[in-house]
């Protein structure tokens, strides 16, 4: 039974749960904000507290506590390289995703981020060093609540479900939280726009009929 059992299921196993997790919070310390589903946001944000919470100690037990809640010292800021024929479109990317992580916290230099000739990554900074000294930091004279919930107003297509930002506390002169809509919404939007004005339409040519029998009654 259930009773008395705090935390989200989300419909998955122990351990499917806990990857998501881990893996949730390792871009959201990557990031800074990351765009996710309403409950997984609420499950994620105590998640995250209290790893920053046991990082703000800084020492080596906490630093051990941090590593056994996410699993194992990952690499992190693979998403900073750049090949070197890499296209307009790629360097575009990676610069706005670096201005949008610098305005949470300081972000290692793209030389540091290395991957050989068969595209695995061989250089990049440790998740654990980057928590410990970049993020937590930030928050030595904050008691807690590192963590925003921002609701962006509309539904992923496919199910509906409500989207939502959960970004790090202390940049609030930073990036316009949403953007642009996906390619999909534009897509439906346009399909949308499309279906009433057929409707219309159809409504129109259905009532001509009904006016030129009236006019001939008449």
């Amino acid at each position: 039974m259930r009773h008395r059992k705090a935390g989200f299921k989300l419909n998955r196993t122990t351990a499917h749960r806990q990857a998501m997790l881990r893996n949730m919070a390792a871009s959201l310390f990557e990031h800074g904000q990351i765009v996710t589903t309403l409950p997984k946001a609420k499950a994620l944000q105590p998640f995250v507290e209290k790893i920053i919470t046991k990082a703000k100690r800084g020492d080596l037990h906490a630093r051990r506590q941090v590593i056994a809640t996410l699993g194992r010292d990952r690499r992190a800021f693979a998403w900073m390289y750049l090949p070197k024929n890499a296209s307009d479109a790629e360097r575009e990317q990676v610069t706005k995703l670096r201005e949008r992580a610098e305005g949470f916290f300081d972000i290692p230099d793209s030389s540091e981020v290395e991957r050989n000739r068969y595209g695995e990554l061989r250089k990049a900074p440790k998740l654990v060093k980057h928590i410990f000294e970049n993020v937590a930091p930030r928050y030595t004279d904050r008691a807690g609540g590192y963590t925003r919930i921002v609701k962006l107003g509309y539904r992923r297509l496919g199910d509906a479900t409500l989207l939502c930002v959960i970004q790090l506390v202390g940049n609030e002169e930073g990036p316009e939280i949403g953007g642009k809509p996906s390619g999909r919404r534009r897509q439906a939007d346009r399909r949308t726009a499309y279906a009433a004005k057929v409707r219309k339409a159809a409504a129109a040519v259905a009532a001509a009929p009904a006016e030129d029998a009236g006019s001939d009654g008449a």
